[in-house]
């Protein structure tokens, strides 16, 4: 009897896009029929908020994934729902981000205004490619007045095709340097997102999957569920090395092709016979099993420092250095 899936392990997948399913305007190979065969509820969970749900899904299905716009979550419709805590509908609102972001606000039954003139009662703020310095500057006026910022995440960076470019995080950190304050969060990190995903599908153990440690993993861990890291996204195996208590994984992989493995072969755990000393606030490794090699390796090699509390890593012996590097593992 073959051992248990980590899909079977799960009841509903929540799913970060960019980075893990897609970069920019290109899918990531295998990452729609990984989804597919793992046969389970699936929720779209993305920060982005310069598109819609519709727009999102729409894009998903254009790069081969089966996606309906009710599947998907994004960060500017929790943003939303969470400006509801601090203003009542029908206030103004100010949006400094994208057309479709203006539109979830309207249906959320607020008043949208164009200028800080206008006198909104609460600013959100999500990513626009669009978005110019006057939109900066009208959010910057209002902010200062005191009111209400909820901005739909803080991702610094966004990965597309082209590489890393500016996200949503980089704009939010120049409107808190211009008006020394602090916006409510409403995407990952924050857990709220991904409880309301997993309550969307009636999920009572969902998988979190995604590729930043600060934003999907962090986010996991403070609603309190197992996530997967793929390694196709901003996040490598060093960083996951140094990653603090509240973000780690559970299980750690190339891509989602994890999903149809047994579920221990991706667990980030020790106990793999590893040698190691832990010495001045780093641990030295000395030794290790001829047949651990490749992410294997790194695995075992992460859960021992996150044991020791340690995030330094020094290696004893050419050969095990060249295989450590081999695993992803930047060795100092």
């Amino acid at each position: 009897m073959s051992a248990p899936t980590l899909a079977d392990a799960h009841d509903a997948l929540l799913v970060d896009l960019d980075g893990t399913l897609i970069r920019g305007t290109e899918p990531i190979p295998g990452a729609a029929d990984a989804l597919e065969r793992a046969g389970l509820p699936v929720v779209y969970v993305t920060n982005n908020a310069s598109r819609s749900p519709e727009d999102t899904a729409a894009h998903l299905r254009e790069l081969g994934f089966t996606t309906r716009a009710d599947e998907v979550m994004t960060s500017a419709q929790a943003a939303v729902v969470m400006l509801g805590d601090h203003v009542p509908p029908g206030s103004k609102v100010l949006v400094v981000g994208h057309d479709s972001f203006r539109q979830l606000a309207r249906e959320g039954g607020y008043d949208v205004v164009l200028s800080a003139d206008d006198a909104p009662d609460a600013v959100l703020q999500g990513l626009s490619r669009e978005l110019t310095w006057a939109d900066l500057a009208e959010g910057c006026l209002a902010i200062r007045r005191g009111v209400p910022w909820v901005a739909s995440n803080v991702d610094t960076t966004l990965p597309t095709e082209r590489g890393l470019l500016p996200g949503n995080g980089s704009l939010v950190a120049a409107l808190r340097a211009a008006t020394d304050r602090e916006p409510v969060v409403a995407g990952k990190p924050a857990a709220g997102v991904l409880r309301a995903a997993a309550d969307r599908v009636g999920a009572t153990r969902p998988l979190v999957i995604g590729d930043r440690l600060d934003t999907d993993i962090e986010g996991a861990v403070a609603a309190g569920m197992p996530a997967l890291m793929v390694l196709t996204g901003v996040h490598d195996q060093t960083d996951l090395l140094a990653a603090e208590p509240h973000r780690r994984p559970t299980h750690l992989a190339h891509d989602l092709s994890a999903l149809a493995e047994p579920a221990e072969a991706s667990r980030i755990r020790s106990g793999a016979g590893l040698d190691v000393v832990v010495d001045s606030g780093s641990l030295r490794l000395t030794g290790a099993p001829q047949d651990l090699h490749g992410l294997d390796l790194a695995r075992a090699v992460i859960a021992e420092a996150w044991h020791h509390d340690v995030s330094d890593l020094s290696v004893v012996g050419d050969g095990l250095r060249s295989r450590v590097g081999d695993a992803g593992l930047v060795v100092g």
